[in-house]
């Protein structure tokens, strides 16, 4: 029996792919995912800290906005004195709610890739030309608030409808974050040609660990800990990419930003073997040097 498939890409297992290296012979590339989202209040989805009452749902849109107001702004400061770049994942609404925190990020010489229009929708539940129309508007608010077109896309709630890659393609974005099926740079089939999958993680994550899985702080940094350690190991073996992704409301707390900041210290004290980037420029490198070697 042959079961239904994306077909989107093949499967090749990762021990059967010609080897590559990033810049300076380095084989373990990674990158931080700073997600800035902005929610409507009093309908729509968002991340819960307890089980959320009638609408308008006071507590948790409030909680959600800590991380734009004060922790977002801690988590910057921390990855400032660490020189650490990011990729901003941005609901396009922050652009006219907080401009002030996205021009701080940009200031850095940080990515912003897109990320919906606001975490309270999900475009997967949008018709194909819905779709689109969403597509060019958060592309075209990015453009006009920071400059730049983003070259990147994370879905809100990772959720895609059955042609999200192939619109993602044809509005001129180089990669998508919405796939953790691998460790490496996948290409995927589109309509127009082909699209980067760059690994976003759903495991070195503050949501699923911290929210669905209810980790402790200290443990989130030793996941995160782990998760650098053992990935620079199987490195030695083949180039691979490890994301850790972050959102400000959680992390931002306080108590959990002091063990981030453990996780954080620990990775920059390895700065000298491995890239630390941005996924922009896995991006970039995979679309020119690297084209021919990527599976």
């Amino acid at each position: 029996m042959k079961l239904p498939g994306h077909g989107r890409f093949d499967y090749v297992p990762i021990t059967a792919r010609q080897p590559f290296c990033w810049p300076d012979g380095k084989r373990l590339a990674v990158y931080f995912g700073v997600n800035l989202e902005h929610f409507a209040f009093g309908e729509g989805l968002g991340a819960e800290l307890a089980p959320g009452g009638p609408q308008p749902d006071v507590l948790n849109y409030a909680w959600r906005d800590y991380g734009n107001r004060v922790g977002a702004w801690r988590l910057l400061a921390q990855l400032e004195a660490l020189e650490l770049p990011a990729t901003v994942l941005a609901n396009s609404a922050m652009c006219d709610y907080a401009p002030e925190l996205m021009a701080a990020f940009q200031a850095r010489g940080d990515e912003v890739a897109g990320h919906g229009r606001t975490n309270s929708e999900r475009q997967s539940e949008l018709c194909e030309d819905d779709e689109r129309r969403l597509i060019a508007e958060v592309t075209e608010t990015i453009r006009t608030a920071t400059g730049t077109a983003p070259e990147g896309w994370l879905s809100p709630w990772i959720a895609e409808s059955a042609t999200t890659p192939d619109l993602l393609a044809e509005a001129g974005y180089a990669y998508s974050l919405n796939w953790c099926m691998d460790d490496q740079p996948v290409w995927m089939r589109v309509r127009s040609g082909r699209l980067l999958s760059i690994p976003y993680p759903q495991e070195a994550n503050d949501i699923p660990a911290i929210i669905a899985r209810k980790a402790g702080a200290g443990a989130f940094a030793d996941m995160i800990i782990d998760n650098f350690d053992e990935m620079l190991a199987q490195s030695a073996e083949q180039s691979l990419v490890m994301g850790v992704a972050l959102h400000p409301y959680i992390v931002g707390q306080p108590y959990r930003l002091r063990q981030l900041r453990r996780a954080l210290e620990h990775i920059a004290r390895h700065r000298d073997e491995i890239w630390i980037t941005r996924a922009r420029d896995i991006s970039r490198l995979c679309h020119t040097t690297l084209s021919d070697q990527i599976a």
